[in-house]
């Protein structure tokens, strides 16, 4: 997949595409079925398949004091819209300016003049644009004038079907079942494991006193973390190697007393190493139970052995 950057002009080898246009945080299977249906069509049409995304999250700029947090930085964002098979990727900066922009002048600047659009595909409940005026129907009213045509994808849920209103897939529905600690329907709509990334860097030891040495992994401050409390995953390294996990997401209540800052600390089954420095992702994969204070060290010892014990027998039946 070719990303581009710049698009104050036409880009070199850019002709004609098929494209679709959204933030496309977590690339789940709502977003996989409009992004499968631009890849065939611009087959059909021997076009270039697009997807036109933005970072930041338009949010942060015109709402910041509501803006979501993430479900996947724009590095992870990118890799999996390579997943999907489209051509081109194109990434624009939302600043101040984007979010003044008509959604009249998008379309003839960037999708007509700068993209060569001959096919948009939107989900049906689509806006863009200032104030977010634009929408399918103003789409189509364009693509009439100015010579491409629109297709308004229906809305699936998480088994890829059409979707009931109560069980649409979003960002937004994802994000409240992992606060919510329903990891497994987030996992089902996502279409995969929930994953964070960040670098592993020191921790306060406390694992490595207790006989469970963690890594700790730095997630930035606009990325969600799911519900507090124990789960099964991998610890997922560069070279691909994944080392089945216990993980940890909390305040660390024996240790800590209230407003302490949230860890993820994974916890490698059966396996010792150095990854300090290193950049690695954690897949979420099964949720064990909540967080809890316990009242000694030795009681949360025992019940580090039983949560290890639960999450390698889990991983190992996958």
């Amino acid at each position: 997949m070719r990303v581009i950057t710049d698009i104050a002009g036409r880009p070199e080898g850019v002709t004609a595409t098929a494209l679709t246009i959204g933030v496309y945080d977590g690339v789940h299977l709502g977003h996989r079925a409009v992004l499968s249906e631009v890849c065939r069509q611009a087959a059909g049409m021997g076009v270039a398949s697009c997807v036109v995304t933005f970072d930041p999250h338009p949010a942060e700029i015109v709402r910041p004091e509501s803006a979501p947090h993430l479900l996947t930085d724009i590095d992870q964002r990118l890799e999996l819209l390579a997943s999907t098979g489209v051509d081109l990727a194109v990434l624009i900066h939302f600043d101040e300016a984007r979010a003044g922009e008509s959604a009249e002048d998008f379309v003839r600047q960037t999708l007509v003049g700068a993209l060569g659009v001959q096919l948009v595909v939107v989900g049906e409940d689509f806006h863009f644009g200032r104030r977010r005026q634009g929408n399918v129907a103003l789409l189509e009213e364009m693509g009439a004038e100015l010579g491409f045509a629109v297709h308004g994808h229906h809305l699936v849920g998480p088994d890829g079907a059409d979707a009931l209103d109560e069980a649409t897939v979003s960002s937004t529905a994802i994000r409240r079942a992992l606060v919510e600690a329903r990891l497994a329907d987030a996992n089902a709509m996502l279409g995969r494991p929930h994953e964070m990334r960040g670098p592993v860097v020191e921790g306060d030891r406390r694992g490595r006193e207790v006989g469970f040495p963690t890594a700790n992994v730095a997630i930035g401050p606009r990325m969600l973390h799911p519900a507090d409390g124990i789960y099964a995953g991998h610890l997922v390294r560069a070279t691909g190697e994944r080392l089945p996990s216990a993980i940890y997401v909390g305040h660390r209540p024996t240790f800590y007393s209230e407003g302490a800052a949230t860890v993820i600390e994974s916890h490698c089954l059966g396996w010792k190493g150095d990854i300090y420095g290193e950049r690695v992702g954690v897949t979420f994969e099964h949720r064990l139970r909540g967080d809890q204070r316990f009242d000694s060290v030795e009681e949360l010892i025992d019940q580090l052995q039983v949560d290890c014990l639960q999450a390698a027998t889990l991983l190992q039946h996958e």
